[in-house]
């Protein structure tokens, strides 16, 4: 069979996943400037992992990244919680991601003084009416990270299209929901889904924009849609609320 014509049947888990696999769609996908993000979360048992973890960040891994000209990295702990870090980086290429992981330094724990329990981790392909990353203004803040699981890829694709055609993005723009992210999870834990984060000022701004959001007109009319109904296409959400690290640069 013909690679392009095997590539795009879909066989191998969907057209992101087999946009990596083909150089020609890579190549496709480069050209619109959609960039790709690493969401990863680094599992500690305790609080001295943690510091650990969170100095090796800091100190070594950023800074490497940085010098590889991969900027804006975040990195966020739960809020009012202890146990995770999660870091996110931005690449504008998904050669700049496997070209990355060549190069990175790596931690140098032991068994027995583990840096860290387990790293999970997802690589997720920006929307197409949010290509980049929006680094929000360095004051106090508070983010909202948000998982959408779909039943199907299917319901998982009229998701994305709510988003990206219907509106939903500018929707969040307008009541001061300021996005940060929206990306498709292309290999990753419990997929189909998708993940965006939002920046607010503090969690009472956090329940304010999200009331605006629900009462907006335009939303009402898009959610109304039969075809857009959330009992059709999500199956489950996920919410994490984080703050900065000192350090994050996001």
């Amino acid at each position: 069979m013909d690679r392009r014509k095997f590539v795009k049947s879909g066989f191998l888990s969907g057209p992101a996943l087999a946009g990596i696999l083909s150089s020609d769609n890579a190549n496709e996908m480069s050209s619109k400037k959609q960039q790709w993000y690493e969401l990863r979360t680094y599992l500690c048992s305790n609080e001295a992992q943690q510091q650990q973890t969170g100095s090796w960040l800091e100190q070594t891994y950023l800074p490497a990244l940085n010098h590889m000209g991969i900027k804006d990295v975040g990195v966020f702990t739960e809020y009012q919680a202890s146990g995770k870090l999660y870091l996110l980086i931005p690449f504008d290429s998904i050669d700049s991601f496997v070209k990355s992981n060549g190069r990175q330094p790596y931690d140098n724990g032991e068994a027995a003084h583990p840096t860290y329990d387990r790293m999970e981790s997802s690589l997720l392909k920006a929307f197409a009416h949010m290509p980049h990353i929006d680094v929000p203004e360095k004051k106090d803040r508070l983010f909202e990270l948000r998982v959408y699981e779909s039943p199907s890829e299917a319901a998982g694709q009229k998701k994305i299209e709510m988003f990206n055609e219907k509106g939903e993005i500018d929707i969040f723009k307008k009541i001061g929901a300021r996005p940060v992210f929206f990306g498709e999870s292309v290999i990753g834990l419990r997929r189909p889904n998708l993940t965006y984060m939002l920046c607010f000022d503090n969690m009472e701004d956090h329940d304010a924009r999200w009331k605006a959001f629900g009462s907006d007109p335009e939303w009402k009319t898009i959610s109304a849609l039969p075809e857009y109904s959330d009992a059709k296409l999500i199956s489950k959400i996920n919410r994490t609320f984080l703050t900065p690290t000192s350090y994050s640069q996001i």
